[in-house]
């Protein structure tokens, strides 16, 4: 079999994975940068392992033209490859980290409620930071996340209520910040929180996010003067796992060009 021919089936496999996986997901409601680019590389890849000869023929005869495909392929490896080290990053420095025997004060980053419910991907952050906060009664929670699109309760109070009934947390050692509606946010308005149970930012706080999140995390944590820090990266599941992860590669770029960190 020519190598023209396996480049075809490599593509139209590919291209199909990742069309299935974005359609999925999106008709899940999981619409952003994640799950929109792979449906639009799987089309992409999907229609040129259909069209690949004559694509190839057309480009072969206008120099030009042919000039600026190549280039184009060659920026998309080059974001691969930038993208596998990425990944390769998050993968190792994700290693579970041992919680100091006290900290002040346990935060959790909110990530999406659904239909009343904590998200999948904020309930493994939720079942991650209860045993840390039950071993430590005096260690306040502060769970931090505003009102979400199309929802009539705050992050932090659907997360409040998950903790109480699944790992009964007393209510009595949990915080909320109710505002927030992103990742910075929710560091900067806990900051007058932690104060008014004088806890100050040198003190140590454990920050509970997912795995693909605590490097951005941590990054905003110490530009706002969190200097005493301890990330504690829940897994991400599975199913939405690697979506996560390409998003996040998109986020910690922008959060670079806005001077987030």
């Amino acid at each position: 079999m020519q190598i023209s021919s396996w480049l075809r089936i490599f593509f139209a496999v590919i291209g199909f994975i990742l069309l299935i996986d974005g359609a999925v997901l999106i008709a899940l409601k999981k619409i952003h940068i994640g799950t929109v680019l792979p449906l639009l590389l799987g089309l992409f890849f999907c229609l040129y392992s259909i069209f690949y000869y004559h694509l190839e023929r057309f480009f072969f005869y206008h120099f030009r033209l042919h000039s600026v495909w190549r280039f184009g392929w060659l920026c998309f490896w080059v974001w691969l490859i930038s993208l596998g080290y990425f990944f390769n990053y998050l993968n190792k420095n994700n290693s579970q980290v041992e919680v100091p025997s006290s900290v002040a004060a346990i935060l959790v980053l909110g990530s999406g409620i659904e239909n009343g419910q904590p998200s999948a991907t904020l309930a493994k952050r939720l079942d991650h930071a209860a045993p840390i906060a039950l071993t430590q009664p005096n260690a306040k929670l502060l769970l931090t996340g505003g009102v979400d699109f199309g929802e009539t309760e705050s992050e932090a109070v659907v997360m409040s209520r998950y903790l109480q009934q699944q790992h009964h947390v007393p209510a009595t050692q949990i915080i909320l910040e109710d505002k927030s509606t992103s990742t910075e946010l929710n560091l900067k308005n806990s900051q007058p929180l932690l104060r008014a149970h004088n806890i100050s930012l040198q003190q140590p706080i454990a920050i509970v996010t997912s795995d693909f999140h605590t490097l951005r995390a941590a990054a905003i944590a110490k530009k706002q003067g969190y200097s005493n820090i301890v990330m504690i990266g829940a897994t991400t599941p599975l199913q939405t796992r690697y979506n996560a992860w390409l998003r996040e590669y998109f986020a910690y770029l922008s959060g670079w060009l806005l001077d987030e960190y």
